[in-house]
């Protein structure tokens, strides 16, 4: 008899910079304040990483390295690095091949994922396959993003919600049926006109005038943008449920992507999953675009136990979304 191979999450990591940037701080930036923020979105801080020369591969080896402190994985072991992120450290040259060279994953190839708030959450699912194929036993997939690079903080839309940080969480072969069961995936063009950077990429490359005109910032139409995070990840989610037979009675735990409390609370309820079943960190982090579903694991991986069934949500720019049941496959 032949066992399925699952992919499952065997080790978890993190890091956020040390500075906190608080509603009180951004109070001096831009017309807002605290309870204005809070109510709105709820977050009461962010992580902002300071120094020069310091980029998202900074944060994306020192969430590696907590993972691999933490677990018994030896860097050399691990055959494929993926660094999902936003914000990598230069156009072109891939940051997954710097992070994989300074953590000593001396025999993994290495390349980035981007699909903008959802870059996990795909990239969980590359992982998965890899691992599903037989061809690689180990993946590390790291999210980080340094959105202060991208943040123009004279613009209250958007400095509010965004702060840096990493997560990364290691994928392995597993033969007792936990890990990734289930997953749905979407796109969908029309998103582009609502959350982007103007320029920068191939149709406005950088010149004195882009940069004059702060178009290498990030934009969000967020009532737009809103509507249809909280549409699509609901939907997907109750698809998860719908698709695989369960109740919420099954379910311990929504991973929701943290851009915005209300658009995780109207997740939750569309599919009935109380509030002591949602991760929430968003007000300690803000929305760190790629990081927040690892972060969440490693915040709450003391109480995960094994065999709970967790479902993942995202939406991002492009517009991407979507969602993931896995069951977890370790105590702590």
């Amino acid at each position: 008899m032949i066992t399925k191979i699952t992919a499952a999450i065997t080790a978890v990591g993190k890091y956020v910079p040390d500075y906190i940037l608080t509603n009180k701080e951004l109070e001096t930036y831009v017309e807002t304040n605290d309870e204005w923020i809070t109510s709105r979105t709820g977050i009461k801080e962010r992580r902002i990483l300071k120094g020069e020369g310091l980029g998202t591969s900074y944060m994306a080896i020192k969430a590696a390295e907590d993972l691999l402190q933490k677990s018994n994985a030896k860097a050399e072991d691990i055959d494929l690095v993926i660094v999902a992120t936003a914000t990598p450290d230069l156009p072109v040259a891939a940051t997954a091949s710097y992070v994989a060279t300074n953590i000593g994953a001396i025999n993994a190839f290495s390349y980035d994922l981007q699909a903008a708030c959802s870059s996990f959450l795909y990239g969980m699912s590359t992982a998965a396959s890899y691992v599903e194929s037989g061809r690689y036993k180990k993946v590390l997939l790291i999210g980080a993003d340094k959105m202060s690079s991208i943040i123009d903080y004279t613009d209250r839309a958007t400095c509010i919600i965004f702060g840096d940080g990493a997560g990364a969480a290691l994928f392995e072969p597993n033969e007792e049926g936990l890990g990734l069961q289930d997953e749905y995936l979407r796109s969908d063009g029309v998103g582009r006109d609502f959350l982007r950077i103007e320029a920068g990429g191939s149709i406005m490359p950088p010149t004195e005038d882009t940069v004059k005109n702060n178009k290498h910032f990030v934009y969000q139409e967020g009532k737009t943008v809103f509507k249809y995070a909280v549409s699509n990840m609901a939907s997907v989610s109750e698809k998860m449920l719908t698709r695989n037979n369960l109740t919420e009675k099954d379910i311990q735990w929504l991973v929701a992507h943290q851009a915005n409390k209300r658009i995780i609370e109207a997740t939750a309820n569309r599919v009935g999953v109380s509030s002591e079943k949602v991760m929430m960190n968003i007000h300690r982090y803000g929305n760190t675009t790629s990081a927040t579903l690892p972060l969440l694991l490693a915040d709450y991986e003391n109480q995960l136990k094994k065999g709970d069934n967790l479902i993942f949500a995202a939406f991002g720019g492009g517009f991407t979304w979507g969602a993931i049941y896995l069951k977890w496959a370790y105590n702590s």
